[in-house]
């Protein structure tokens, strides 16, 4: 098996959808297949277990068990694909978004900060956008937007004229050279940080990350079945805002209308608060530091 993380908040992920044992269920982050594993175990003989991962890899976690299908897509197309294997309605969805360890390990991914490799990050491989077009194609006010709003880097604008500046004289394509253009950026106390803002906004501009989570979110109060629980981990605030919006409002910007009562007709209602890792868990998974996890139910209709 691949190398990948021990899943984070693996039993609170799980107890949150209050599996039903001959109930229909979907990880859409399959990834090295823990958090599929412990859904397994939970369900009985009738009980099945849908995956999505678009990244090959993960086909080496593929887990030998009937009640088990793995779907080589992305997320984004949950809906599509669940109809293809003639599911309308499901008892629950768990996501655990973001990258895995195993891609941020892989040092020719270049997702990692840590390796000197090509300018890549795409999760999936077939996909023609990359991060050496983001850094060398892209006009600087558009990279100035993009590390503005996904690195929340309040000098976005220096660092895409800079980057501007060197891409004239040479391409940019490995992550080392990206550092070494934007060193004057990178204070020494502050430079993991900084470098972790940058990349993580490039990752998400690459693979539409954002996007893919609202056209999921969107999707599941008409998958959920009565009772249905949708249980997802964040781990940056721009991923945790839309997921706490969607389930507070059922949008992701704005407010919601109300009727002539002052109520509102949001889709899902909120269950229980959020739960963060234990002092423990995070000393076990340094991985584990940033994450948050929402759980929602399907709200019934009166």
């Amino acid at each position: 098996m691949e190398e990948y993380h021990n899943p984070v908040l693996l039993k609170e992920s799980v107890d949150a959808l209050n599996i039903i044992p001959d109930g229909v269920y979907v990880d859409v982050t399959f990834g090295g297949g823990g958090h599929s594993k412990e859904i397994l175990s939970r369900l009985g003989e009738n009980g099945r277990l849908f995956a999505f991962d678009q990244d090959p890899d993960a086909q080496r976690n593929i887990i030998d068990d009937s009640r088990f299908t793995l779907i080589q897509e992305n997320f984004r197309y949950i809906s599509r694909f669940l109809r293809f294997y003639g599911v309308k309605k499901v008892n629950g969805i768990l996501g655990d978004l973001g990258v895995s360890s195993h891609q941020f390990n892989e040092a020719e991914r270049g997702f990692s900060t840590r390796f000197d490799a090509d300018l890549d990050m795409r999760m999936n491989k077939k996909d023609e956008l990359s991060a050496y077009q983001v850094i060398n194609t892209y006009s600087e006010e558009r990279l100035s937007d993009i590390l503005f709003h996904y690195g929340e880097l309040r000098n976005a604008r220096a660092l895409a004229a800079k980057i501007g500046e060197e891409r004239k004289i040479e391409k940019i394509v490995t992550s080392f050279r990206l550092k070494e253009v934007l060193q004057q950026f990178l204070p020494k106390a502050k430079e993991h940080k900084i470098l972790a803002q940058i990349f993580q906004a490039v990752r998400i501009e690459v693979n539409q990350e954002l996007e893919v989570l609202k056209e999921f979110l969107l999707q599941t109060p008409e998958l959920l079945d009565v009772d249905g629980r949708l249980s997802v981990i964040s781990y940056h605030s721009l991923e945790d805002r839309l997921v706490k919006r969607f389930i507070k409002n059922g949008l992701f910007e704005g407010e919601p209308e109300k009727d002539f009562y002052g109520n509102i007709d949001v889709p899902l209602k909120s269950v229980g608060k959020m739960i963060i890792p234990t002092r423990e868990e995070i000393k076990l998974n340094n991985r584990a530091r940033s994450a948050k996890l929402r759980i929602a139910t399907l709200k019934v209709k009166k």
